[in-house]
């Protein structure tokens, strides 16, 4: 069984499990909770490309299959902070193993849904799976890796979380274009079965147990109020755009604003009162984390909503097949994929410029595709493939090593809630990108499309919405050049 390390006396690990050499790093325990990491991802972006196909097949209204993205990615945000509090109480491989067991149970009931209701239900119950995976890949690297090898892990684990990302057209196109067995677009949800119960045999096996002392119990009251504040904030992000904003998403968002100031005066009450709250407000006074936070929304709020845009212009505005689709963002994936890698290897000698060369690099990348489209040729996918690859570019460099900097300065003793807040922050962007950018992107496709030309109609709103996203990438670098510059792999 892999060394779980003892930096913190506060974490109590599994009897058995053998010390390593100093700078050993648990490759298989790592893998295995890596790949929950990449399918709880990868099912944020999948679905986008099978959105067509379900709504044909199971007659949805364009409200119910927005329901199908949006659930996964409401319930997988409200619950993602009280699933790394419930791992330090319980321990994190059983918290990681039951959550990929209930991810895995939902894929099968999304992919034999008969109707809508079923699929969104299920598509539901597979948020709160992710939400009880994720924050445990953070935890288990902060526990298992020593310090100096860490920058290492967490890059890695930054390719990955990237190329769930990037991939996810890609490999839905592929999945839905093999049509196995005649699957159609339910081959998105089948694929994820037999992945889901090898993770778990080998989680079993391989991962060590681990839960951190101190906690003593549930902020229950702390739950309840985050969640309610969580809801109200990403509800109406995700519904907003196509319900016009009425009133009722301003009031949720003013509840939202007051349910956060109730969370943060409890959490304060119960720190003073020597209790576990389950945030420690703390974490923020650390200028790397809060801001990696920040930073962290604005890249994923690029995410989401630009690979949104991109597949929504090449199946509705060129007529292209999910699967065409998909190989258009093939040779950027790819890129990202090295890019990542590479900075994986400059970050411990070059630290932060490499994040700012990658944010300096994506911001360009949207400028490029703006100016590309915007200068008079109809949209095709040859003549945005380059500037996706440029974009890709910097995406790696930026995306891969952000996690070492966010995280490398967490205490274990707060690995679970830090973790669950970092990836509450990039549900909470993705959600938030979607309302912004995606609503400069169909309001203008919309309004084009009506006077027949679906093709420029496209090229106009990808377009814009590349300058929008070049505005939201320079905020991004802004933050970048606030970041400690020491290396946060040193402690």
């Amino acid at each position: 069984m892999p060394h779980v390390s003892n930096a913190s006396p506060t974490i109590k690990a599994t009897p058995g499990a053998r010390p390593g050499p100093e700078d050993a790093v648990p490759w298989v325990t790592l893998s295995t909770v890596m790949i929950g990491m990449f399918m709880a991802i990868l099912d944020s972006f999948i679905v986008v490309v099978a959105g067509p196909a379900i709504r044909t097949e199971l007659r949805a209204t364009a409200s119910e299959l927005q329901w199908v993205l949006a659930g996964y990615q409401l319930s997988y945000a409200v619950v993602l902070i009280t699933g790394g509090r419930l791992a330090d109480l319980y321990g994190r491989r059983r918290v990681f193993v039951i959550g990929t067991a209930v991810f895995t149970v939902s894929s099968l009931a999304c992919a034999v849904a008969g109707g809508p209701g079923m699929l969104i239900g299920a598509r539901i119950v597979q948020g709160l799976g992710a939400a009880l995976m994720v924050p445990q890949v953070f935890t288990v690297i902060t526990l298992t890796v020593p310090a100096r090898s860490r920058h290492r892990v967490f890059g890695v684990l930054g390719v990955v979380m990237g190329m769930a990302s990037v991939s996810g057209q890609v490999v839905g196109g592929l999945l839905i274009g093999a049509d196995l067995f005649g699957s159609g677009w339910r081959s998105v949800f089948w694929v994820n079965i037999p992945i889901g119960i090898a993770t778990i045999l080998l989680a079993l096996a391989h991962v060590p147990e681990s839960r951190a002392e101190r906690t003593r119990k549930l902020d229950v009251p702390g739950v309840l109020v985050l969640s309610a504040a969580l809801l109200l904030l990403t509800y109406p992000l995700i519904q907003g755009r196509d319900a016009g904003w009425p009133w009722w998403t301003w009031v949720c968002f003013a509840a939202s604003a007051l349910a956060f100031a109730l969370f943060v005066a409890l959490e304060r009450a119960v720190d003073r009162r020597g209790g576990e709250p389950l945030v420690k407000l703390s974490l923020f006074a650390q200028r790397s984390f809060s801001l990696g936070i920040v930073l962290v929304l604005a890249v994923y709020a690029l995410l989401t909503s630009y690979y949104l845009a991109l597949s929504v212009s090449m199946q509705e505005g060129l007529g292209m097949s999910a699967l065409g689709a998909g190989l258009v963002y093939a040779p950027a994936a790819v890129t990202f994929f090295v890019c990542g890698l590479i900075a994986g290897r400059l970050v411990p000698k070059y630290g932060r410029r490499v994040l700012e060369m990658g944010a300096v690099v994506l911001s360009a990348g949207y400028l490029t595709t703006a100016v590309v489209l915007l200068s008079g040729p109809r949209l095709t996918p040859l003549l945005v493939i380059p500037t996706l690859m440029l974009q890709s570019v910097g995406g790696g460099l930026l995306i891969t090593p952000l996690l070492n900097t966010v995280l490398a300065r967490i205490d274990p003793q707060t690995a679970g809630m830090a973790s669950g807040s970092l990836s509450t922050a990039q549900q909470v962007g993705a959600a938030l990108g979607v309302a912004v950018v995606g609503a400069v992107f169909f309001h203008t496709f919309h309004a084009g499309a009506a006077s027949g030309d679906r093709v420029h109609a496209a090229g106009h709103a990808f377009a814009l919405t590349s300058l929008t996203a070049c505005a939201v990438a320079a905020l991004a670098a802004l933050l970048v050049f606030l970041l400690p510059k020491a290396p946060q792999g040193k402690r």
